[in-house]
C-alpha cells in the first residue's frame, strides 16, 4: 500500500464546490488502495484579508499575535475538507500543525522546521483514516503557533512526504505542471514532462512561482519525488525529481523572471578589504536577502559596487546601507525600483559556450539594455528595466526555441 502526500493550494480550496471536488480527488486515490496524507492552505485570499484586517486593528501588529491571526486560515480549510470526506463516507480527521508533530524554531512569521514527529499521523492512518494537515504552520517548545512565510504550504507538504518516507508528494495548485515561461508573458509556453530539483530550485529562486524555493530544497535533501498538477483537471503534471536525462544535458529548460526587484548603488566607496564585509553583514543581520552583487572598478582607489534586493525590503536597506557608506567615505548612494530580473536556466549551460552570447545577442536585438549580470553552473540572470521585462522573456523564449517538444 503507497502512502501519498497531497497539497492543495488556496485556489484548489476557494471555495465549498472546490473543497468537495478536492475531497472526491482524495476519496478516489484512497479507494485506489493508497494511505493519503493531506496539506492544504488556505482558502483564496484569506491569508491577505486576515492581515488587512489586522491592519484595521493596529499599524504595527506583533509577528507572535499574527501567526496566531494567519493559522486559522487553514484549520478553516483542514476541517472544511474532513467534512467533505466523511460526507462522501471517506474516514478522515483533521490535524493542526502542531497537532502533526510539525516543530519550529521561535522566527515568527518565516519559521524553519527543526523536527518532525509523525506518531498521530501514523495512528490515524494505521485507523484508516485520511490525515488532513494545515500546511504554512508549526509549533515552537513553548507551544506558540509560528507560520513558515510565503509558500509555506509546499514546504509543509514536502516535509511531511520526507518525514513519512511517503512514495510521492503530489503539489496540486492551478496550473498544469512546471512550465517553460510563464504562460502570461509567452502564450506559448510548454509543460515540462519532468525537470531536476537542480533546476526546479534555480527557476524557483528566479521567480518562476509554481514551487517554493524550502520545499525543492527539502526534496532534493531527502530525494523526494514532487509530482506538480493542476487540482482542476486529470493531466499528468511535471515530475521534479533527482534523476538526469543525458540528452537534456546543457539544453535551456525555462525562462524565469522576477518584478520583486530593486537595486542599490554605493558609489566611490573605498576598493580596499574588508568593504565589502562592512557593507553586507549589517544587512543580513538584518533579515535583508541581497542577490545579484556587481563591483566596478574604478579609479583613484575607489569602485561602485551594485546588488538588489526584494522591493519590499528597499526601504529597510536603504536605511542601513545609507550610515555604513557614509562610515566608508562612499560618495553617495542611489536606488531605484524599476529594474527586473529575467534568467535562462538549464543543467550545465554555464560549461557550454554559446549560451551567454545568445542570450545577450537576444536581448541586444530587442532593444534591452543589460544593468547586471550574474550566474551559476545552470542559470544566467540579467538585470534589465522593469518595463522590459516581459518582452526580454518572450524574446529569450523563442530564441532558444522554447516552445518547440524535446
Amino acid at each position: 500500500m503507497a502512502l501519498i502526500v497531497h497539497k492543495y493550494g488556496g485556489t484548489s480550496v476557494g471555495s465549498a464546490e472546490r473543497i468537495k471536488k478536492v475531497a472526491q480527488r482524495v476519496k478516489s486515490a484512497r479507494d485506489k488502495g493508497n494511505r493519503v496524507v493531506v496539506v492544504v492552505s488556505a482558502m483564496g485570499h484569506t491569508t491577505d484579508e486576515l492581515i488587512a484586517l489586522a491592519k484595521q486593528v493596529t499599524d504595527n501588529p506583533s509577528d507572535r499575535e499574527l501567526d496566531m491571526l494567519l493559522s486559522t486560515g487553514e484549520v478553516v480549510s483542514i476541517t472544511l475538507l474532513a467534512m467533505a470526506l466523511r460526507s462522501l463516507g471517506a474516514e478522515a480527521i483533521s490535524l493542526t500543525g502542531g497537532q502533526a508533530g510539525i516543530m519550529t524554531d521561535t522566527a515568527h512569521r518565516r519559521a524553519s522546521i527543526i523536527a518532525f514527529e509523525p506518531a498521530r499521523i501514523h495512528r490515524e492512518l494505521e485507523c484508516g483514516k485520511i490525515v488532513i494537515v494545515a500546511g504554512f504552520q508549526g509549533i515552537t517548545e513553548d507551544l506558540d503557533i509560528t507560520t513558515l512565510g510565503r509558500g509555506g504550504s509546499d514546504t509543509t507538504a514536502v516535509a511531511l512526504a520526507a518525514g513519512l518516507k511517503a512514495d510521492l508528494c503530489e503539489i496540486y495548485t492551478d496550473v498544469d505542471g512546471v512550465l517553460t515561461a510563464d504562460p502570461r508573458l509567452v502564450p506559448g509556453a510548454r509543460q515540462l514532462r519532468d525537470i531536476s530539483f537542480e533546476e526546479m530550485l534555480e527557476l524557483a529562486q528566479q521567480g518562476a512561482r509554481v514551487m517554493h524555493p524550502r520545499a525543492v530544497e527539502l526534496g532534493a535533501v531527502y530525494n523526494m519525488p514532487i509530482m506538480v498538477r493542476c487540482s482542476f483537471n486529470g493531466r499528468p503534471g511535471t515530475l521534479i525529481h533527482g534523476g538526469e536525462l543525458v540528452e537534456r544535458k546543457n539544453k535551456v529548460r525555462g525562462i524565469a523572471h522576477d518584478l520583486d526587484v530593486a537595486k542599490i548603488t554605493v558609489q566611490g566607496v573605498p576598493d580596499r578589504p574588508g568593504v565589502a564585509s562592512r557593507l553586507f553583514t549589517p544587512l543580513a543581520e538584518a533579515g535583508v536577502n541581497v542577490s545579484t552583487i556587481v563591483q566596478n572598478a574604478g579609479v583613484e582607489g575607489l569602485a561602485d559596487v551594485s546588488f538588489t534586493v526584494s522591493r519590499q525590503d528597499l526601504s529597510k536597506a536603504l536605511g542601513i546601507t545609507g550610515p555604513v557608506a557614509h562610515d566608508l567615505g562612499a560618495r553617495k548612494v542611489v536606488s531605484g525600483d524599476n529594474v527586473g530580473k529575467v534568467s535562462i536556466v538549464g543543467s550545465g549551460i554555464e560549461n557550454v559556450p554559446g549560451h551567454a552570447a545568445t542570450m545577450f545577442r537576444a536581448l541586444a536585438e530587442h532593444g534591452i539594455n543589460i544593468e547586471m549580470i550574474t550566474t551559476s553552473q545552470i542559470r544566467i540572470t540579467c538585470v534589465v528595466e522593469r518595463e522590459q521585462v516581459a518582452r526580454a522573456v518572450a524574446a529569450l523564449h523563442s530564441t532558444f526555441e522554447l516552445d518547440k517538444l524535446d
